[in-house]
C-alpha cells in the first residue's frame, strides 16, 4: 500500500512543492523514501517469523526518520499523527507477550 502511494504522489504538484522546500534535494529524498520501504517490509517480513533484530532495526529506523523528518520538514504538525501511530506501535512491540514472541524461548510449533 505504502508504495503504491509513494508512486502515486510522485507526480502530485503539491507533494513536489512541499519536497521542493525541504533543505534535503530531491533525489535524495526519493532514495530515501525507497529505501525505507525496504527496511520495512524486511522488518515485517522478519517480525511475523518472530526475530527480534527486526523489532528492534524498525523502531530505530522510524525513531530515525521522524526525527529527519522533524528536523527538515517545513509543514511539522503534518508529522504529530505519525508521532503518535509511531508511539502505539512502539507500545505494542515492547508489551510483555510480543517480547515472549520475539524471545528466543518461545516455544517451536513442533
Amino acid at each position: 500500500m505504502n508504495l503504491a502511494t509513494n508512486f502515486a504522489m510522485m507526480n502530485n504538484p503539491m507533494v513536489l512543492e512541499l519536497m521542493a522546500k525541504n533543505p534535503i534535494p530531491i533525489p535524495i529524498q526519493y532514495v530515501m523514501i525507497f529505501v525505507g520501504l525496504t527496511v520495512t517490509l524486511t522488518c515485517g517480513i522478519g517480525m511475523l517469523n518472530g526475530q527480534n533484530w527486526a523489532r528492534i532495526l524498525y523502531v530505530t529506523w522510524s525513531a530515525i526518520g521522524l526525527v529527519v523528518a522533524l528536523a527538515t520538514s517545513p509543514m511539522k504538525l503534518v508529522l504529530i499523527p505519525g508521532i503518535l501511530v509511531f508511539l502505539v506501535v512502539v507500545f505494542f512491540l515492547f508489551r510483555p507477550n510480543a517480547n515472549r514472541y520475539f524471545s528466543a524461548e518461545r516455544p517451536s510449533d513442533a
